[in-house]
């Protein structure tokens, strides 16, 4: 169980904004919490609803020692509660369920919350249920709803709630967030490189596409050093044939972006930004065959390639020219 101060690091200006609100006992009837995974949404809401049972009032923190907050961190408390998706979708009978369940009087006290995850999956007539909740507030009842996508909810419902946007994670915390998953360091390394969310970066772990083509790249990579005149049959039979598309090819640029950057911070000492660092004894091997200058003008190359497919140059001649700008 966190605390304000341990979230306060992640969401500074999120959590500064609700301990304004506690403090100057503003607190809302209704909460909209959104961000991508990862941005402490479950945990923010938790806390916030921890503080509004805590028995210890004269403090922003819940104590988390008193008996509201231990039977909160249990999930054993009566006049909280949590509603998530029935399946794919948060359905219209959870809500009457839960607009039933308040207007009983509260079991431990007169305050309830309630929590919708992935608030964004309810179907429409779970959507309007829950805005006639919303329009007719308790003065003891606190939502909180949150939500990888707010613009998913009714405009009616978004401003009925106090709205708190979450900032993305860095890369350093998705790359820390992946590594506590198990993703190995050195795939976390360049899965936070390559996807710009979470999500997306897990799902690269499990990605056969993808971990074929880091061993695409790395081949032509060492096509280019030891057999340059075989890169441009390589690129024809191989390398085009996985990156069958626009989108595809990029993220191979990408990948090769990767590797002569890191090339360059081995050139420069700066082994602290490596992202492939799976490939670290091969990229130490490659960095004595490049001058800074090869480097400099290769990354160029790769750049201008990218731009150029997306103005739509037919992506077989992209990716023949810099073959050519790449060969040693």
């Amino acid at each position: 169980m966190q605390r304000f101060e341990e979230l306060e690091h992640v969401q500074p200006v999120a959590v500064r904004m609700l301990k304004q609100m506690i403090t100057n006992q503003r607190i809302a009837h209704a909460y909209l919490i959104h961000g991508d995974s990862g941005t402490k949404k479950r945990a923010i809401a938790q806390t916030l609803a921890l503080r509004l049972f805590c028995q210890e009032t004269d403090t922003i923190e819940p104590c988390l020692t008193c008996r509201d907050c231990k039977r909160v961190i249990s999930g054993n408390y009566p006049d909280l509660h949590w509603i998530k998706p029935d399946g794919l979708s948060i359905k219209k009978e959870q809500i009457e369920a839960l607009q039933r369940e308040f207007t009983y009087s509260g079991v431990e006290s007169n305050r309830k919350v309630y929590i919708i995850e992935d608030a964004d999956l309810m179907t429409v007539n779970a959507a309007n249920r829950l805005l006639k909740f919303l329009e007719e507030p308790s003065q003891e009842t606190t939502a909180i709803l949150l939500t990888k996508n707010q613009q998913q909810l009714l405009d009616t419902i978004r401003s009925r709630c106090q709205v708190i946007a979450l900032r993305p994670l860095s890369g350093q915390a998705i790359e820390q967030a992946l590594i506590e998953s198990g993703v190995t360091p050195e795939n976390a390394r360049l899965f936070q490189a390559v996807a710009p969310q979470l999500d997306q970066a897990k799902a690269l772990d499990q990605d056969e596409w993808f971990a074929e083509a880091r061993k695409l790249m790395v081949q032509l990579m060492q096509l280019l050093i030891d057999k340059p005149e075989e890169a441009l049959l390589f690129v024809e039979k191989n390398w085009m044939n996985h990156f069958d598309d626009r989108d595809k090819l990029l993220m191979g640029l990408d990948l090769l972006l990767y590797w002569f950057k890191d090339l360059m911070y081995l050139h420069i000492g700066d082994i602290e930004h490596l992202v492939l660092l799976s490939y670290k004894d091969q990229l130490e091997q490659a960095s004595l065959r490049y001058r800074r200058i090869d480097l400099v003008n290769i990354l160029t190359a790769i750049t201008q390639a990218k731009r150029k497919l997306n103005q739509h140059t037919h992506p077989t001649l992209v990716m023949e020219q810099l073959t050519l700008q790449m060969q040693r």
